[in-house]
C-alpha cells in the first residue's frame, strides 16, 4: 500500500530514493504502463490553477518530490517526506544500475541531438545502457502517431519524456494507453544536461535545496516563474491554518 502525503491535494509519495528506484524497478515486472512524474514547487503550484494537471499528478503511479520546496511543505504539514527524490538522480541511479543493461530506454524530447549526445555522453562514461530510440521533442500534433509506432516497434521498457512541465506530463497521460512501455518517466531537462547543453548547479546547492537559487542566478530571465516557489508555500500555509480558503 502507498504512503503519501497530501500537499495542496495532491499525494506525494514518501520514499526514500532508494525506494523509489525499487518501486521503478518493480513496475518493470508488471504488464502495463506506469507513469512516474517528479514535480518541484513550480509545478505543483501550476497544477493548483491548471484541474487537468492536477488530476494527471494524482493518478500517478509513483510521484516523487523533485524540489526542496516540496519536502519543506511536508513539513509544515506536519507530515515531513523522508528525503527530496530529484528526478535526474532517480533516472540516473536507473541507469547504472545492475539491470539496467536488460532494460531498453527510449529517449524522447529536447532539441533535434540533444537526446543523442546525452546517451553518446553516458556511453563515454561507461554507463552500458540500451537505448533502442531517439526522438527530439520538436514534433507536431500530426506526427504523434508514427512517433508512437515508432516507440512501440523499439521494444523499449522505460520511456524518458523530455519535453519540460507540464507539457510532457499531459503528453504522457494522453498517450500512455497507446504505448506499450512499461514505464513512462517524465525527466525534464534531463538530457540537457546529460549532453553538456545545460548544467546542474553545484553540489553545495543541491544540498541545501538552493538549486533554484543557482538557477536564478544563471538564468535571471526565469525570475517570473520562480515567483511561484513563495507562492506556493504561502498556499501551503494558508492551507494549515484554513483549509478550507486554499
Amino acid at each position: 500500500m502507498r504512503n503519501t502525503v497530501n500537499i495542496l491535494g495532491i499525494p506525494v509519495d514518501n520514499v526514500s530514493m532508494g525506494e523509489a528506484l525499487d518501486i521503478v524497478k518493480g513496475f518493470l515486472n508488471e504488464d502495463m504502463v506506469h507513469t512516474v512524474y517528479t514535480p518541484n514547487s513550480e509545478i505543483m503550484m501550476a497544477a493548483q490553477r491548471d484541474p487537468e494537471l492536477k488530476e494527471i499528478l494524482c493518478e500517478a503511479d509513483l510521484l516523487v518530490p523533485d524540489g526542496a520546496g516540496v519536502v519543506l511543505a511536508s513539513k509544515i504539514n506536519g507530515c515531513p517526506l523522508k528525503e527530496r527524490v530529484a528526478g535526474f538522480d532517480l533516472t540516473n541511479l536507473l541507469f547504472v544500475d545492475k539491470s539496467a543493461e536488460n532494460i531498453k530506454f527510449f529517449f524522447l524530447g529536447g532539441k533535434p541531438g540533444v537526446a543523442e549526445e546525452a546517451y553518446k555522453n553516458l556511453l563515454e562514461r561507461k554507463i552500458n545502457i540500451n537505448v533502442s530510440g531517439i526522438r527530439d521533442g520538436y514534433f507536431s500534433k500530426d506526427e504523434e502517431e508514427e512517433i508512437i509506432r515508432q516507440i512501440n516497434n523499439s521494444n523499449a521498457d522505460v520511456l524518458l519524456v523530455a519535453l519540460g512541465a507540464p507539457k510532457q506530463e499531459k503528453w504522457i497521460h494522453a498517450n500512455k494507453k497507446r504505448l506499450k512501455v512499461k514505464i513512462c518517466i517524465g525527466v525534464g531537462g534531463t538530457f540537457d544536461v546529460l549532453s553538456g547543453k545545460a548544467k546542474r548547479a553545484p553540489v553545495f546547492f543541491q544540498k541545501h535545496g538552493l538549486e533554484w537559487l543557482y538557477r536564478l542566478y544563471k538564468e535571471p530571465w526565469r525570475f517570473v516563474r520562480m515567483l511561484d516557489l513563495p507562492r506556493f508555500i504561502l498556499c501551503v500555509i494558508v492551507n494549515k491554518i484554513n483549509p478550507k480558503r486554499a
